[in-house]
């Protein structure tokens, strides 16, 4: 993994080589990082950042300039789907936009991304441009529409197209920046049907539903989640005398604690939606919440710790 640093003296670069000598990653999560965040692999970040937004989804949609707006116009604006990673940074006091954002360009030029455009204020359009920018919501990034710069990059490698985008702004004289990657691909197909449901249920006892879906950090429904919600309603309707628990399993990102209570709390609120909405008894739901403690992937990988956050569907 690497890691941007700023110039400074041979003492700072001294202290940043013996801590990596001894195996400190500079991926790994920072003190004062908001729950559950990390780096991009192979990115990095600016030293003495901490990441004060984070979220990551393994299909979403995002918007990338890739040429400055023209009257107040984007002139090319790509609609990206796929895997979205969007981790905002603040820094500490010192550098500047430039500095911060030099270092995030030549770190994805190094990890292969060609520029499709590198711009400041002017340049890229003004107050217009950053409107057009996906940005986390204040306080988690902050952008001054009158002193900003922006990269946007692609990387081809192994059959995958991925974009990158880096917007650098200042609030009160610390800088912000957010780094975006897109990993373009098709959405996976995560729906299971009522009769899949009742074969898995009669098969193992369990079944892993990938189709209900939860704001960052909380136990709050997305409205994705409803044809999900419809087919556990027709199971139950379907079979009157089943009773079933609701399980939520976390990843390991995050504390114990932290994890086991959402797992806990997001088991409750798909328990408490079929009631609502659907009309399925309370006493047929039971709910528990077992955080990281049944992985069915490594937590090591994206690609685990997406099979890892899950809610399951138990048979008593």
């Amino acid at each position: 993994m690497t890691m941007m640093f700023r110039l400074g003296t041979l003492a700072q670069l001294a202290l940043v080589a013996a801590l990596m000598c001894h195996g400190l990653a500079p991926a790994a999560a920072q003190p004062g990082d908001v729950a559950g965040a990390k780096d991009y692999p192979g990115i990095g970040r600016f030293a003495g950042s901490v990441i004060t937004g984070y979220v990551a989804k393994d299909f979403d949609v995002v918007r990338l300039q890739a040429a400055p707006f023209k009257a107040d116009k984007a002139t090319d604006e790509r609609r990206l789907e796929g895997r979205v990673v969007r981790i905002a940074y603040r820094t500490a006091p010192g550098p500047s936009i430039l500095e911060v954002s030099r270092n995030f360009e030549n770190q994805l030029a190094k990890a292969g991304f060609e520029t499709l455009l590198a711009c400041d204020t002017d340049a890229c359009g003004g107050i217009p441009f950053t409107e057009a920018i996906d940005l986390l919501p204040v306080p988690q990034m902050w952008v001054d529409g009158f002193d900003y710069r922006y990269f946007a990059g692609r990387k081809q490698a192994g059959g995958r197209e991925t974009f990158a985008s880096v917007l650098v702004s200042q609030n009160n004289q610390q800088i912000y920046a957010q780094l975006t990657i897109a990993e373009l691909g098709a959405m996976e197909n995560k729906m299971v049907s009522a009769a899949e449901m009742a074969k898995g249920l009669g098969d193992k006892g369990h079944i892993a539903l990938y189709g209900i879906y939860f704001d960052t950090d909380k136990a709050t429904m997305k409205p994705e989640s409803r044809p999900t919600l419809e087919q556990i309603a027709q199971l139950l309707a379907g079979q009157p005398q089943l009773n079933v628990f609701i399980v939520g399993h976390t990843d390991n990102q995050g504390s114990y604690d932290y994890n086991l209570d959402l797992s806990r709390r997001r088991a409750e609120a798909v328990a408490a939606e079929l009631a609502r909405s659907y009309r399925i008894a309370p006493a047929r739901l039971r709910t528990a919440g077992v955080g990281l403690l049944a992985p069915v992937g490594s937590n090591a990988t994206d690609a685990g710790r997406a099979l890892n956050r899950r809610v399951e569907l138990v048979a008593p």
